[in-house]
């Protein structure tokens, strides 16, 4: 699939519960817009403490910022505090933050980071307990994380592209388009 290219930059970045399949869907976006994609959790694993992480992510998506090229982030969006703090950074930077929340039932995903072992099942649960819904104030846009790709794709597809037209043609006309006149067809 050939990449495409936005008219204007997004900072996109996933929300979801662990396992609703964020990173698989970020790496998909990642392709499809062939943008940087910074996954929080591979630095953080890199890195020998929070403190360190914290500095390094920092300045990745610093630098990446400075290309003002569309980026893909995985990680710290677990709060509405924490989400605010990116669309302000981003948007100071010239960026549209964008939320990409996938959503997933929660037995669904813990079955899928338990058999990943990428969480305990205490760890799962606080990460639970942690997260805070996007409230509508974000504009998340929903996509599922129990679906194909191209489906969910489409979703946010439409989205950006609507955002992209003038307003003129995204605001419906109170004058209806005239349809041309239907003509009868008569068999002999």
């Amino acid at each position: 699939m050939k990449s495409l290219r936005l008219a204007r930059p997004h900072a996109i970045m996933m929300v979801g519960i662990p396992g609703s399949g964020k990173t698989f869907f970020a790496e998909k976006f990642a392709a499809t817009f062939g943008a940087p994609f910074i996954d929080s959790l591979a630095i953080e694993a890199l890195a020998k403490d929070e403190q360190s992480a914290g500095a390094l992510i920092a300045l990745t998506v610093g630098e990446v910022a400075k290309t003002k090229q569309t980026f893909v982030f995985e990680g710290n969006a677990d709060s509405r505090v924490r989400r605010s703090e990116f669309a302000r950074w981003a948007s100071s930077r010239g960026y549209r933050p964008l939320f990409v929340w996938v959503q997933t039932d929660e037995a669904t995903s813990r079955a899928r980071t338990l058999k990943s072992k990428s969480l305990s099942r205490e760890e799962f649960d606080t990460a639970i307990a942690r997260f805070s819904p996007p409230h509508p104030d974000e504009k998340p846009i929903v996509i599922s994380g129990k679906h194909t790709y191209a489906s969910q794709a489409k979703v946010v597809l439409g989205h950006l592209s609507a955002e992209a037209r003038p307003a003129a043609e995204t605001k419906s006309s109170p004058i209806a388009t005239p349809r041309p006149a239907a003509r009868s067809i008569t068999v002999r």
